[in-house]
């Protein structure tokens, strides 16, 4: 098959790996992992990419996807001549980790824990990925960079910690992959994160979502293959998460 793939960069290292060893050609795309910072930015970046994938004259097999629901960035995303196939996953953690068994595993009481990669130290400006939670004085992406150009500071702190309270949750997760931990990162994190106050957590990765993705093996279980003019849905559960809506 040839096959599109559009990807977070957060995911580069290990896409490489697997396009590798991928039996099909792969044309790789990929996005600033700042741009999660605002699904509504992300989801139009991505559809823009889709059309201009269609647009290009080369036909593909499939476009893939290599995010989660991101906030809903994938949600409504539409191919008009091509199917779309994405993990069926909330976010990137779980695509890290392997598995929603083991994303529910690992964070189902407590979703809002911090986690981190080694494709999160090497394409942000910071160490923790967070959506809901997340101490003021720990840097988190680009959503908290944003008040400090605006308030300050010292105001951007009071107002983070408004809106993400501590709930006593002190610990901050790295997903170690087998391809990428001869880098170092997980050392290096674990240094960060006792700089920043928290218990460094390692995790275990698995690239068998990333790796199945590229080979074109999607079990309708781990994947969603949408049909042409269809859209993503969010399901929003931790079984399904995201389904086809016909047009």
């Amino acid at each position: 098959m040839h096959l599109k793939l559009l990807s977070c960069n957060v995911f580069q290292r290990e896409a490489s790996w697997c396009i590798a060893r991928s039996p099909h050609v792969i044309d790789p795309e990929y996005t600033e992992l700042g741009e999660h910072a605002r699904s509504a930015g992300l989801r139009s970046l991505i559809q823009g990419k889709i059309d201009a994938t269609e647009a290009s004259g080369q036909s593909y097999d499939a476009i893939l996807l290599l995010f989660g629901l991101c906030g809903n960035a994938t949600a409504d995303l539409q191919a008009r001549k091509t199917r779309l196939v994405i993990p069926r996953a909330h976010d990137c953690c779980t695509i890290l980790l392997g598995s929603r068994a083991k994303y529910a595993e690992h964070f189902r009481e407590a979703p809002s824990t911090p986690f981190s990669s080694a494709g999160y130290l090497e394409r942000g400006s910071y160490f923790l990925r967070t959506t809901e939670d997340g101490q003021p004085g720990v840097q988190i992406g680009d959503a908290y960079q944003a008040l400090v150009e605006k308030f300050g500071e010292e105001d951007a702190k009071y107002i983070w910690a408004e809106m993400h309270p501590d709930h006593g949750n002190n610990k901050a997760v790295f997903i170690d992959l087998p391809q990428t931990s001869h880098l170092g990162y997980a050392e290096k994190f674990a240094a960060k994160a006792a700089e920043a106050g928290k218990e460094s957590i390692r995790l275990e990765g698995n690239i068998r979502l990333i790796e199945q993705l590229l080979r074109g093996d999607w079990n309708e279980k781990e994947y969603l293959v949408v049909p042409p003019a269809g859209t993503i849905e969010g399901v929003y559960d931790w079984d399904q998460v995201m389904r086809a809506k016909q047009p």
